[in-house]
């Protein structure tokens, strides 16, 4: 039998996933962190993304993270996040509609425009979109 953790993973709304897995993998901020049970202890930030979970069987959930803080101890992992939210209810056309508004706010040369939060918000929208076509192609 393969060794597991428990994982808890938490928005600023919901607990989004508690559970047992063999191993979880999360867009760290300098690249893509795979987590297995007594992993070196770890505080990370998150950049948006999926966050995958492997559980007992070889069964995968997907994640879409909007960023956040992973901890990392031996026998637990714990994800929080201001936006959690499980990818098959991902919004592709409300996706698609927020990655459109950044990128016209980042084309237009006005004072009234806050740069900064216009590509986090692309950043955000390209994450999620990520997610969602990752998902359709695994059902193919």
């Amino acid at each position: 039998m393969a060794m597991t953790f428990h994982v808890d993973i938490v928005s600023a709304e919901e607990q989004i996933f508690s559970g047992i897995a063999e191993m979880l993998f999360a867009p760290g901020a300098m690249g893509e962190l795979g987590i297995m049970a007594r992993h070196t202890p770890l505080l990370t930030p998150l950049k948006p993304g999926e966050l995958r979970i492997r559980l007992v069987g070889g069964e995968e959930q997907s994640i879409y993270v909007s960023g956040g803080m992973l901890e990392v101890q031996p026998h637990v992992v714990t994800v929080l996040s201001d936006t959690a939210v499980r990818a098959k209810d991902l919004d592709e056309a409300a996706a698609l509609e927020s990655k459109e508004r950044a990128e016209k706010a980042l084309q237009e040369q006005s004072a009234e425009v806050d740069y900064a939060l216009a590509e986090a918000q692309l950043a955000e929208a390209v994450a999620q979109l990520q997610t969602i076509r990752r998902m359709k192609s695994k059902r193919r």
